[in-house]
């Protein structure tokens, strides 16, 4: 399975810019084949706390890009935000090449260093879905660092895709997280990050695709531009072969919780 990672400088606060720019990365990863293309965190806005501006009501960007799907024939991943009750809520929506909303997740860790839970709610469900022959789930950036995350979803999918907006000043604990929760679930990890200065801070991009084995398969350093990532490994046979999962001891993590608590 081909897929796209789209890294790129995002435009800030500007959804009509940022579009223009991810239109044209669509048709690219089309043009090469690819069945999916996935964009960053809050893909058309940039890491923004103005959800006066930047929140929809309705979802207007995940309608688009259904529109948009359907005419290129590709899988999009795009991040966005939406105005709550109160709060607003961080989504990153999975579309199928048909134009269906196949996956909406929200982020269950807002970054508090940031007060972004401040601003948007946190989300409570584990998304899972299937694209093309694999079964997928996502998180989204700050959500990297929790690693129980990884292992609940790792439970169904073979592939975890981790959009962000991750600063350049933590690209190392990036680099190293990402490697680790594909060993730790024996899973692919798709991470796709943003590039260039936006709002005054400085991201280096490092969009990635790790193997099951933690192999860096592909990444992309210091510019835009699409990763290409061909999936061929077979995630079911590794987790036979050397079946960490089935010494897990769930029972016993989850009364070590409780007596923390």
């Amino acid at each position: 399975m081909k897929v796209a990672l789209a890294q790129t400088n995002i435009i800030w606060e500007d959804k009509t810019a940022n579009e223009t720019i991810a239109v044209d990365y669509i048709s690219q990863a089309a043009g090469l084949g690819a069945q999916g293309i996935f964009f960053p965190e809050m893909s058309l806005t940039g890491f923004s706390m103005n959800t006066q501006i930047t929140a929809e009501r309705e979802g207007e960007t995940v309608n688009k890009f259904c529109q948009i799907a359907s005419r290129y024939h590709i899988a999009i991943g795009i991040g966005w935000t939406k105005q709550g009750e109160s709060l607003a809520e961080n989504h990153y929506s999975v579309i199928d090449e048909c134009g269906q909303v196949i996956s909406d997740y929200t982020k269950i860790h807002p970054f508090s260093y940031a007060d972004e839970d401040k601003f948007f709610t946190s989300g409570s469900k584990i998304t899972n879905f299937t694209l093309g022959e694999y079964h997928w789930s996502n998180f989204i950036c700050y959500d990297l660092r929790f690693p129980e995350l990884f292992q609940i979803a790792s439970e169904t999918a073979e592939i975890i895709l981790v959009p962000a907006n991750w600063p350049q000043k933590r690209e190392e604990h990036w680099k190293c997280l990402l490697q680790a929760r594909a060993i730790e679930s024996q899973s692919y990890i798709l991470a796709v990050n943003c590039v260039g200065v936006v709002n005054n801070i400085e991201y280096s991009g490092h969009s990635c695709c790790i193997s099951p084995y933690g192999e860096l398969l592909d990444t992309l350093i210091g510019g835009p531009g699409l990763v290409m990532v061909d999936l061929q490994k077979d995630v079911k046979r590794l987790r036979k072969e050397f079946p960490i999962k089935r010494d897990r001891k769930w029972e016993f993590y989850v009364s070590q919780y409780r007596r923390k608590k």
